[in-house]
């Protein structure tokens, strides 16, 4: 099982760094290959880059931005965005990408799991699940596709059970209602899927400041935590700083500190 991580999670959208709430209104962030290279300064544990546009516009991987992004991280990147057979993912993979990220495609074409997880390794392969609250009194969790445009009718919990044994390695757990939002992680969620599989998961969604972090970490071992907003905004009117824990920091919220 790997160790609990705090992830930076990059969108990328119309070929530049964005930030949405809800998955709506996306906000311009900057240049992705500027922020990657900040992040490099800071000794980020990982990476993941979420080409949002690929998938809704019917578009490839983005291989050039891949090829600089590999060549710029000087930590492990996990890429998604456009993913649709298992040669694009060994393409990425031999990019110097070590995670792939396969969302939509996935609930299409389940058996892409499989077959990018024979062809380079499970360890490579991310699945990853955009959760939203629906059914009476928001009483279900499903799963969307498509920038949560479309709902699979898959819920939540049994679709993770079945990537795990499709093969997937791992599994990011993006709560749609908290994307944003900055007001903390949906747990009910993150337990709901975290306990019923047995391989690494990802949370992202909601996380407003290092104490989400650390009090998603103490209740979940071994969880990573990712957030966009909390590493690319500063302060209440959201001024575009890009910001990640210093090195004592981050051992306090990867030991689960309740910190401030």
């Amino acid at each position: 099982m790997l160790s609990s991580r705090i992830i930076p999670c990059l969108l990328i959208h119309k070929s530049g760094l964005y930030k949405t709430v809800n998955f709506k209104d996306p906000k311009y962030v900057g240049d992705p290959i500027n922020a990657v290279r900040i992040f490099n300064e800071k000794n980020v544990d990982e990476l993941v880059v979420l080409d949002i546009d690929a998938t809704k516009k019917g578009l490839l991987p983005n291989y050039d931005l891949i090829s600089v992004l590999s060549a710029e991280c000087r930590m492990p990147i996990c890429y998604g965005g456009g993913i649709k057979n298992s040669e694009q993912v060994e393409k990425i993979i031999n990019l110097g990408v070590e995670k792939v990220a396969i969302g939509s495609s996935a609930i299409s074409d389940p058996e892409l799991i499989s077959k990018s997880s024979r062809k380079v390794g499970s360890q490579s392969i991310v699945a990853v699940m955009d959760v939203k609250k629906t059914g009476l009194l928001n009483s279900k969790y499903e799963v969307y596709t498509h920038n949560g445009t479309k709902n699979s009718g898959m819920e939540a919990k049994s679709f993770a059970k079945e990537l795990e044994k499709l093969g997937a390695g791992e599994i990011i757990l993006n709560s749609i209602n908290q994307d944003g939002t900055m007001k903390g992680f949906d747990h009910e969620l993150i337990k709901l899927v975290y306990s019923s599989i047995n391989i690494p998961m990802t949370a992202l969604g909601g996380a407003g400041n290092f104490r989400d972090l650390a009090l998603l970490i103490k209740e979940f071992p071994y969880l990573g935590v990712a957030a966009g907003s909390l590493f690319v905004f500063k302060g209440k009117y959201r001024a575009v700083l890009i910001q990640y824990p210093d090195d004592a920091k981050k051992n306090e919220i990867l030991s689960g500190v309740n910190i401030s």
